[in-house]
């Protein structure tokens, strides 16, 4: 059985291998538990789409950018999250997204906290979470999407990292114009089936 211990170990320890760059994430995910999977999930397709992998093993690391993802609790593991985003900067992330529900959403404000500068992205998972995560006090930013909207937070992390990475900035370049060809499409097909036939096909 893992312990919390010994995910605090492992973060310790891989902040101590100073890894070269490319064999580190660059961006972690986390969120406050499992059932918030559902909707972080977006935030992995997000990357994914835009090429990156997601890191399951850091002595086995992809190649190219790539992601870790973790549950990270802050307020049953708070030992947990001080050590994740104390050893965030060390451990080679450039970028953090993460996520939490309930009205007390405090994950994403006490790892901006903690792991400052690095830029984290807030993901409210529930509407009431919304006021949590956004409600940071000068000084002390975090960036964050809607409710839910966890896919944004992806692309969000992403833009982070291409401000020094041309060919990054042109993948984003790429999928926001496929995104923008596939409304066209739906249109047209609505203007051509007609609204009751174009509900019909989507039976």
């Amino acid at each position: 059985m893992t312990t919390v211990t010994d995910l605090v170990e492992l973060f310790e320890s891989e902040a101590a291998r100073d890894r070269p760059s490319e064999q580190t994430p660059d961006v972690g995910i986390i969120m406050g538990s499992d059932s918030d999977l559902d909707v972080m999930a977006g935030a992995h397709d997000a990357l994914v789409d835009l090429g990156f992998a997601e890191v399951t093993d850091y002595d086995d690391p992809p190649e190219g950018y790539s992601f870790e993802s973790w549950v990270v609790s802050a307020h049953r593991t708070p030992d947990l999250m001080y050590a994740y985003a104390e050893t965030a900067a060390d451990r080679g992330l450039d970028v953090i997204i993460a996520g939490a529900g309930g009205k007390s959403a405090d994950l994403p404000n006490m790892t901006a906290s903690l792991a400052y500068p690095i830029p984290v992205v807030g993901v409210p998972v529930q509407e009431k979470s919304v006021d949590s995560v956004i409600g940071m006090p000068t000084g002390a930013p975090i960036t964050a999407v809607d409710a839910g909207k966890s896919y944004n937070a992806g692309l969000s992390a992403a833009q982070f990292l291409a401000t020094g990475d041309d060919e990054l900035a042109q993948r984003l370049r790429d999928l926001h114009a496929d995104q923008s060809e596939g409304v066209a499409d739906v249109s047209r097909e609505l203007h051509e089936r007609g609204t009751p036939g174009f509900r019909a096909s989507r039976d």
